[in-house]
């Protein structure tokens, strides 16, 4: 159906509302590189038009803190272009300030919460190895 795969992973301690959030905020970085991923606007019977939704399915997984860092170098080994969210955003409040204090952090001392990548299959397989599906 698909070439390609669009996974999010989320470590697995994260609260609830955190997961959330973390799901919308990596899921928009996806679609920002991919537009093309939108389909058309959606009507119901009444004529009534809603946004339109992404045609592809994400598959949404978890993976302890190890694991994320792994995904996390292997991403950046195959030069596979991620959504990344790390631990430190969940205390600022806008878009400048999630930037700026990302921008503190490499991937050796980055606190991984969230990533998000759509590639070829078998690329996304290799690169989440590990992470299992989202409960």
């Amino acid at each position: 159906m698909f070439d390609t795969k669009f996974a999010i992973v989320l470590r697995n301690d994260l609260a609830p509302w955190q997961a959330l959030n973390v799901t919308s905020f990596l899921t928009s970085g996806i679609v920002g590189q991919f537009p093309a991923i939108i389909g058309e606007p959606y009507r119901d019977r009444a004529g009534h038009v809603y946004n339109a939704l992404s045609i592809q399915p994400a598959i949404v997984l978890s993976a302890d803190a190890g694991t994320m860092r792994m995904i996390h170098r292997r991403s950046l080994d195959r030069a596979v272009r991620t959504s990344l969210y790390i631990e430190e955003m969940f205390a600022t409040g806008h878009d400048a300030a999630n930037r700026a204090v990302f921008a503190e952090h490499a991937p050796d001392d980055a606190k991984v919460v969230g990533i998000a990548l759509r590639a070829d299959r078998k690329i996304v397989d290799k690169i989440t190895k590990g992470a299992k599906m989202h409960a």
